[in-house]
């Protein structure tokens, strides 16, 4: 951080600049739901004006964004005084600030023994209360500054997640007069996805991010716009409470579930000291991109009460709790140019190059356009200041333009007539938004089938990474697939950077290669709209290479998952005679792909048969594949998602929502020692 100014008069001015600019971006996040700037740029602004604050307490006033929570409410929705403020949560960005925050609970509460803290994912969505009154909602408001919220009743009852009238289920504790409970509304990566898609159908702009969806679609005027989105809830914590006490967080948690209201128990962990919330933290943070939804950090909190009404509140949030950023997802940089790439079916993809941001703990310098109309319908220009987002390990993609920021020399796209590789004239077919490059031979996208052929999900060849496979392409080692298989020790060591081990290495792993499932070996022709879940669906039905060559599209388009496009796309790939000779040479390189393991016609009895299963979290005796081969061998079928249909939800550790669904809906659960009996005929489950 930059050191504070000795001047008061320059502190002023800084003060008064700072202040000026969150409030911009309070009213862009807040009222209009569409930021420009990242949540770490935010925190960073935020951090600068409460140290000038903390250094001239003078120039501290009523109306400094530091005393205030958000923006003012909306004028169209009716004002919600809370009865207790919802705060902000003061932010620790790394482990050493977590520490600090635990020796200052431990120095104000005057104690020496370690602290218990709940530590549970930090959703990124809408912050909302819930007035319960005798058991029934009667209010429902948006955070809003803190004191006032929005009126959000009518749309918040449209999610179904969100009970209308509490119950005692479990019976222990009767429903209180009085409770205001705090959570947290937000939509699902997945349903998030097909929301855009739809607006994007009619003509309408699609929301930036989840969180935007979620904060959009609750401060609807029209609850029934609210009704067709497919929002959700997690509760977090109470207000006031009139007719119920606690004596912990955990304890307050699990009675609120108790009542019928949704709680994020499968990932909410009770922690003896901070050491261990720090840990819990951390594996939070390495796993953010296996939840289904957005999170961006992790919140600790005391867990006793009575600690946390003795450590009482400051101008803006608690001091019994934090939440612990993880590394930034999205971040601002510019567009220093724009250029295409080709892949391996042709389809010319615009990529942006950008001045270096780190995203998510990387270097980002590159960011993928998807296609014209991509760019079109956001502005996109080189030169841009952009915000850009990272999530796993997809290529970043710019998520929009900041305007404000531009100085008039930034320049429009347009998308070549030519490829840019081999100079053939591009086609946009019919239907389609993405051109493309109809030159087969073309050298990119002979690279690129290469790449995708070699890869994890297709036909696994360790050692032949892009470099490798660049040089093999301009020697013209390799043309084809097939070309792999028939490389030499002497062809591999006249490339750079191999040596004899090296050769030696490259040469076992495509000799081990060649023994393969048959969904690996579909998926590696890179047919498509054929991907590796498609795969499998073949592979189950026609169980060879050769059975699914001589299918016809009435055939496919039998088989549950396979639409007409897909159909027609694997009758056009086995139709043409240059495919087809690529299959006979992989075969005939020795190349044997097997049919997975209960496709083969029962030999002996199915245990399993007529049973659905679903599997979360990670086993250890074996990979998720593995078990899910061992089930389908014994009979059984293995779904992606729980139901009332799914008879067993195996559990491993660190399981996802799986688990809860399955809670919810009764489904029978199985930890994997039950599994494994059920797998070896010695339990069935009970």
């Amino acid at each position: 951080m930059e050191p504070i100014p000795k001047d008061i008069n320059e502190a002023r001015k800084e003060v008064e600049r700072l202040r000026a600019e969150i409030r911009y971006h309070n009213y862009r996040y807040y009222v209009l739901n569409d930021p420009e700037i990242s949540d770490a740029e935010y925190d960073k602004l935020m951090r600068r004006l409460q140290a000038l604050e903390e250094a001239y307490p003078s120039l501290v006033t009523p109306d400094s964004p530091t005393q205030r929570v958000g923006a003012q409410p909306q004028k169209e929705f009716a004002q919600v005084r809370h009865r207790i403020p919802m705060l902000s949560l003061e932010n620790a960005l790394d482990q050493n600030e977590l520490r600090e925050f635990d020796e200052r609970i431990r120095r104000f509460l005057g104690v020496s023994e370690p602290i218990e803290y709940v530590v549970e994912p930090k959703i990124d969505g809408l912050a909302v209360e819930l007035v319960y009154e005798q058991g029934r909602l009667v209010v429902a408001s948006t955070r809003g500054d803190g004191y006032v919220g929005e009126d959000v009743t009518q749309n918040i009852k449209t999610i179904l997640s969100v009970p209308l009238t509490l119950d005692s289920y479990k019976g222990t504790r009767p429903i209180p007069e009085l409770l205001e409970v705090r959570g947290e509304v937000y939509m699902e990566k997945e349903a998030f996805k097909e929301l855009n898609k739809q607006r994007l159908k009619q003509g309408l702009p699609p929301f930036a991010n989840p969180r935007n969806a979620a904060a959009g679609s609750v401060r609807q005027l029209d609850p029934r716009v609210t009704a067709t989105r497919p929002l959700n809830i997690f509760c977090y914590g109470v207000g006031e409470v009139r007719g119920a006490t606690f004596k912990t967080h955990m304890e307050m948690m699990i009675c609120l579930q108790e009542w019928g209201l949704r709680v994020n128990r499968p990932h909410m962990r009770l922690c003896p000291n901070i050491d261990e919330a720090a840990r819990y933290c951390k594996e939070l943070e390495e796993k953010r991109t296996q939840f289904p939804y957005e999170i961006d950090g992790a919140v600790v909190k005391v867990n006793r009460l009575d600690y946390q009404a003795r450590l009482g509140e400051k101008a803006r949030s608690p001091r019994w709790a934090i939440a612990f950023k993880f590394k930034p997802s999205q971040a601002t940089t510019r567009i220093l140019k724009i250029e295409v790439q080709v892949g391996r079916t042709g389809a010319l993809t615009p990529v942006a190059h950008l001045e270096p941001v780190e995203v998510g703990g990387v270097v980002v310098k590159r960011a993928t356009l998807h296609n014209e109309e991509e760019i079109k319908r956001k502005d996109i220009r080189e030169g841009d200041v952009v915000v850009v987002q990272r999530a796993g390990d997809v290529i970043p993609e710019v998520v929009k333009v900041i305007t404000s920021k531009r100085t008039g020399k930034e320049k429009p796209f347009r998308m070549p007539e030519n490829c840019p590789v081999c100079g053939a004239k591009v086609v946009k077919p019919k239907g389609e938004v993405v051109y493309r490059c109809p030159n087969p031979k073309c050298p990119a996208q002979i690279r690129e089938s290469l790449k995708h052929f070699v890869s994890r999900g297709a036909m696994d060849i360790e050692g032949l990474g892009e470099k490798i496979i660049d040089q093999l392409v301009e020697k013209g080692l390799v043309k084809s697939p097939a070309d792999f298989y028939s490389l030499t020790k002497e062809q591999l060591l006249t490339l750079d950077k191999i040596a004899d081990k090296s050769a030696q290495n490259i040469l076992d792993a495509i000799e081990r290669s060649k023994h393969t499932t048959l969904s690996r070996f579909i998926y590696a022709l890179g047919i498509r709209h054929v991907g590796e879940h498609v795969a499998d669906i073949l592979a189950r039905k026609f169980k060879s290479i050769e059975a699914l060559a001589r299918a016809d599209e009435k055939e496919l388009e039998a088989i549950p998952g396979i639409g007409p496009v897909i159909a027609e796309s694997i009758v056009s790939f086995f139709q043409d005679p240059q495919n087809m000779e690529l299959v006979n040479r992989l075969l005939e390189a020795g190349i044997r792909p097997e049919p997975p393991p209960g496709t083969e016609e029962p030999t002996g009895t199915q245990p399993l048969a007529g049973k659905t299963f679903v599997l979360t979290g990670t086993l250890k005796s074996m990979t998720r594949s593995q078990a899910k081969e061992r089930i389908l061998a014994l009979g059984g079928k293995v779904a992606s998602s729980v139901s009332r249909n799914t008879d067993y939800v195996v559990v491993g550790d660190s399981p996802g929502s799986k688990l809860q669904k399955a809670q919810e809906l009764g489904v029978k659960i199985l930890d994997e020692r039950a599994f494994l009996e059920m797998l070896e005929g010695k339990g069935d489950g009970q």
